[in-house]
């Protein structure tokens, strides 16, 4: 099966593709192409990135939107995540963020997935959320974003602590990514 994976970030198309293929296989396309994300929910952003993938190639694009959602920040950075700082740039988000949470006790947190994927057949969404906490400063160095400073519920390292192999069983992507194929396994 061939999907184009509508996103720029060759972190996230290696995810996805490995995430992936370890439940059907997979020729996964990269689409960089990619419009302005003006909806005001994950699963919003994640649909206009499908369609324009789709729209443009004709290839059934499956599209994330994804970020960090702090408990006593209301959900913020939310839709907002990847460019919390003002730029898109990962260290500035995170040092950002946990200037901002400094002196906060209450420290949880959720990763959101929202997946949507397009195709002749219509369109389709499927969202993950991985619970835990932020920690008091970056550690680690695998995963990319936010993983530096997201401590998984039942885990003391962060998610940029965790083998690949690990995270990728747990995470938000992960999540979002089973539903779209158990979707895609089903008889269509």
């Amino acid at each position: 099966m061939k999907l184009q994976l509508a996103t720029g970030n060759q972190n996230k198309i290696g995810e996805v593709s490995a995430i992936l293929n370890n439940h059907l296989e997979v020729e996964l396309v990269g689409f960089s192409d990619e419009p302005i994300e003006n909806g005001v929910t994950f699963y919003e952003n994640a649909l206009i990135k499908a369609r324009h993938g789709f729209d443009s190639t004709g290839i059934p694009t499956i599209a994330d939107d994804s970020g960090i959602a702090v408990e006593v920040m209301g959900g913020s950075p939310g839709i907002l995540s990847a460019r919390w700082s003002g730029e898109k740039d990962d260290q500035k988000n995170r040092e950002l963020l946990l200037a901002q949470m400094k002196d906060m006790d209450n420290r949880n947190a959720s990763f959101i997935c929202s997946i949507a994927m397009v195709d002749d057949s219509g369109e389709k969404g499927f969202t993950g959320i991985w619970s835990g906490s932020l920690a008091r400063e970056s550690q680690g160095d695998q995963g990319f974003g936010y993983d530096p400073i997201f401590i998984p519920e039942g885990f003391s390292k962060t998610a940029a602590q965790l083998p690949a192999e690990v995270k990728n069983t747990l995470s938000h992507r992960f999540l979002a990514l089973t539903q779209l194929a158990d979707f895609l396994k089903r008889p269509q």
